[in-house]
């Protein structure tokens, strides 16, 4: 570790020659050296930003000024494979600017140009049980006797709370477009987090003693469910159109759009027992089940889960996927469609950690950076197009 530690001290000092930054850069293929750089680079910037006025908006713009040059030394392109290898690209713009910014951060970065794609934002649209729809979305609020929204999130009143009474159950159903998000409260205190084109079905109310049970039409979503020792017992199912999840635990994702050819449930903690017509599994943390629409069997790995439910917590976490999932998700984020001009595209591999609160054609040039002239983005309106 002695000379990977040189290394890296020497790297960050911009004081590296190319023989030693191709050396560090076969080092960081190892998982434990990957780790290494990054405390160092985390180190290193924390240090410099308790020591400095550091204008951090700024940093980020002359950077982009910067990565728009078509033109890169060779030194300057080993240091960049260097940060994907290590899989920085979430502290990319700061890293980048400690090791690079000569000019100071608050030089011309060219005209803004508008954008017609915009990240996606926290709205959905609120099926009520008469069949009337409520947009929801910042700024709105919406209130029954039953259910609040401040615009951001959906809180179902728990069972006691309203002088409403129910003489059959009804059901809700919250629809996520394409570029949206939402996090809903069921009224037993489950909680559920939605990613763009999601359709989830579920009670107003849950019936005390029986098994509650909710319907993932289409989409992915986050669980964090209330345990059953709180509802007298009472289990919790979700339901897809290929399988039935019986909720021993606490805490998953499902992963089950229409036009995908896999069905993916993590589960992050407890238990939870999987059915898929005769077959069932039971998966513990850090598990994730798989079925494939065409053989319906249902496979088991073991996963990093950070990775599966980055999106709750803001990211876009891919370690070494191909650009056609990566465009896949990104179309449903930003609400744009693809277009690849080369099917051998479709297999480039990208890894790297970036905020989903980033403007998509920052998303693009960071991939576009490391594919070393292999890739090229263009947008035409709403469409982008991979040369």
């Amino acid at each position: 570790m002695a000379e990977l530690e040189k290394l890296i001290v020497k790297f960050l000092n911009k004081e590296a020659n190319l023989s030693e930054l191709e050396k560090l850069e076969d080092l960081l293929k190892n998982d434990e050296c990957g780790q290494v750089f990054n405390s160092f680079v985390k180190t290193q910037y924390l240090s410099k930003l308790s020591m400095t006025e550091f204008n951090l908006d700024n940093a980020k713009k002359s950077i982009k000024a910067r990565l728009k040059k078509s033109k890169r030394i060779k030194r300057i392109n080993i240091y960049k494979r260097i940060a994907v290898a290590a899989s920085v690209l979430l502290m990319l713009s700061m890293a980048f600017y400690l090791l690079y910014n000569t000019d100071g951060a608050d030089g011309p970065v060219g005209e803004e140009r508008p954008h017609l794609i915009v990240a996606g934002t926290d709205k959905a649209i609120l099926t009520l049980e008469n069949g009337d729809e409520v947009a929801l979305e910042k700024g709105k609020k919406f209130q029954t006797g039953k259910v609040s929204s401040n615009g951001e999130e959906l809180v179902y009143a728990e069972k006691g709370q309203t002088d409403v009474v129910e003489k059959e159950q009804s059901y809700n159903y919250l629809t996520i477009p394409r570029g949206g998000q939402f996090f809903v409260q069921l009224s037993d205190g489950t909680e559920v987090w939605l990613n763009s084109e999601t359709k989830l079905k579920y009670p107003v109310t849950f019936k005390d003693g029986s098994t509650r049970k909710v319907e993932l039409l289409y989409g992915e979503a986050y669980f964090k469910v209330s345990p059953s020792t709180s509802h007298k017992g009472a289990a919790f199912h979700v339901l897809t159109k290929t399988q039935e999840i019986d909720v021993l635990g606490t805490e998953f994702n499902i992963r089950a759009y229409n036009n995908d050819q896999i069905m993916a449930t993590t589960l992050v903690e407890g238990k939870i027992r999987i059915k898929n017509g005769e077959d069932s599994e039971t998966l513990v943390p850090n598990q994730q089940a798989t079925i494939n629409y065409e053989s319906d069997k249902i496979d088991i790995e073991e996963i990093d889960v950070s990775q599966e439910i980055s999106w709750v917590n803001g990211l876009f976490s891919f370690n070494e996927k191909p650009l056609e999932e990566i465009m896949t998700v990104l179309s449903r984020w930003y609400d744009t469609e693809v277009v690849f001009g080369n099917a051998k595209q479709k297999k480039f591999v990208f890894t790297g950690i970036l905020e989903r609160t980033e403007a998509v054609e920052d998303i693009l040039m960071f991939i576009e950076a490391t594919s070393e002239g292999q890739l090229q983005f263009e947008i035409n309106d709403k469409t982008i197009i991979i040369k």
